[in-house]
């Protein structure tokens, strides 16, 4: 059995906690910059559970599939069949088409799961949807930090949840324990074909930046 396939809770359900209050729902970062940030921890989960690997013999990092055979939730089985249907693009694409439509993708799962209340219309706004269990959200978050406090050696999973807050420039925003140093060590010991997808998340989450002003 890979270590990917221990990821539990879900890399992408534990991201869309930590960009979220764990109360109210309200996103911590801008929509577009926390779709990149998903599509990278979707992509990340593919590569943990070794359906999916970074060709680094190519320029762009293209992605490809590793399976013919798409395993998992359905949100993970349509990204991984996209990707079989065409293995010639590179990370940077696949994140950028994933982005499209991954934020109202997992916050669906994620209702479905009990994990998200269904947004709510008050008066003539619409709400976010509210965790269900603002404990549960809290959780993932709250590991962060107290890891970065110990000092220990985090998980795998969890060493791509600080590459991917790094990427979006957000780390310093959400996290109360911010050491720069200790999480760059940390990303640093990951796997390469992990290191380059938080790279191309990164230069997305750039390009999606400077394209706004």
């Amino acid at each position: 059995m890979a270590e990917g396939d221990l990821l539990w809770p879900s890399l992408v359900d534990d991201l869309y906690f930590v960009l979220h209050d764990s109360v109210t729902g309200h996103a911590r970062l801008h929509p577009r910059l926390t779709s990149l940030a998903l599509a990278g921890a979707a992509l990340a989960e593919l590569t943990l559970t070794e359906q999916v690997t970074v060709d680094l013999t190519t320029p762009h990092d293209r992605l490809y599939a590793t399976t013919q055979y798409a395993t998992g939730d359905p949100l993970s089985r349509s990204l991984l069949g996209h990707i079989i249907a065409e293995p010639h693009h590179p990370v940077g694409t696949w994140l950028l088409f994933f982005a499209r439509t991954i934020y109202a993708d997992v916050r669906s799962r994620m209702v479905a799961g009990k994990l998200l209340n269904p947004p709510a219309r008050h008066l003539l706004k619409q709400q976010p949807a509210a965790p269900v269990d603002p404990n549960r959200a809290a959780w993932p978050l709250s590991r962060l930090n107290l890891t970065v406090q110990r000092g220990e050696p985090p998980a795998i999973g969890d060493r791509v949840l600080y590459g991917l807050l790094a990427a979006t420039g957000c780390a310093q925003r959400v996290m109360w324990e911010h050491d720069p140093a200790f999480m760059t060590a940390m990303t640093a010991a990951l796997p390469v074909p992990l290191r380059r997808l938080l790279a191309q998340t990164k230069i997305a989450v750039g390009q999606a930046v400077i394209s706004r002003r």
